[in-house]
């Protein structure tokens, strides 16, 4: 490689990372979704709904006591990475998200016009 071959920087996006676990349960009302992130705080996990894509980013926190060293690590990526792509039946605008010891639940409920209604039977 010569100093004038130009530098391609990596996006954050293309850089290499864990797929977390995660278990997606769906009723009546919408999904709820959740996500295993261990070594990752509240201040290091970003979330992002764009159009129909939900990404799910988390950066792994593991610092050793006392200047100590791993000798094995199983944990070799800095992060978790997790792209959905959403129905349309379901509404981003209404998405809660709870984050509690590393798992992150989301709860997406379905749009109005997706939600099961009852239908009045009137007698003739």
């Amino acid at each position: 490689m010569s100093d004038t071959a130009p530098v391609k920087k990596q996006s954050v996006a293309d850089e290499a990372a864990l797929l977390p676990p995660v278990d997606v349960i769906e009723d009546a009302s919408g999904i709820t979704l959740y996500a295993d992130l261990p070594g990752v705080t509240k201040d290091k996990l970003h979330l992002q709904i764009e159009a129909d894509t939900l990404t799910i980013e988390g950066e792994i926190d593991l610092e050793m006591p006392g200047g100590m060293e791993a000798s094995h690590a199983e944990v070799s990526l800095p992060r978790y990475r997790r792209v959905f792509t959403l129905s349309k039946e379901l509404d981003a605008g209404k998405v809660a998200a709870e984050f509690n010891q590393g798992v992150l639940k989301l709860s997406i409920p379905k749009a109005e016009h997706a939600q099961p209604r009852k239908v009045e039977i009137r007698i003739a």
